[in-house]
């Protein structure tokens, strides 16, 4: 008595039909030893793909020590370098110092030799 054309229990038969045959589809698809072969040549790719990445992340933690190797020669290299200037620059001083010194003494003595002339 109800304005639908298929009742409950017709409704009901058609979902179950349906839902066997989606089961026997993927049974099917389960049984398939293509579908087996493809999974196993997926994992041996996803195997390979790993060592790859592996590979790469090695070759990039060498690179990065290298360079920080390189950073800190360089490093070592700029303090030696600076060390030296200041160095030599503490030389120039002394040797500047030492001839204003002499010149100095020189006048002096200049001097002391026009006043004992006198």
């Amino acid at each position: 008595m109800s304005f639908k054309q298929p009742d409950l229990r017709e409704r009901q038969l058609a979902a179950a039909k349906a839902k066997k045959a989606a089961l026997e589809q993927f049974q099917a698809k389960i049984a398939d030893p293509a579908l087996a072969q493809r999974l196993t040549a997926r994992a041996a790719h996803a195997v390979e793909r790993q060592a790859i990445k592996q590979t790469r992340e090695a070759e990039k933690a060498e690179r990065k020590a290298r360079e920080a190797e390189r950073v800190r020669q360089a490093e070592r290299e700029a303090a030696l370098a600076a060390e030296r200037a200041a160095a030599e620059k503490a030389e120039r001083e002394r040797e500047q110092e030492a001839e204003r010194k002499a010149a100095r003494d020189a006048r002096y003595a200049a001097r002391k030799a026009r006043s004992k002339r006198r």
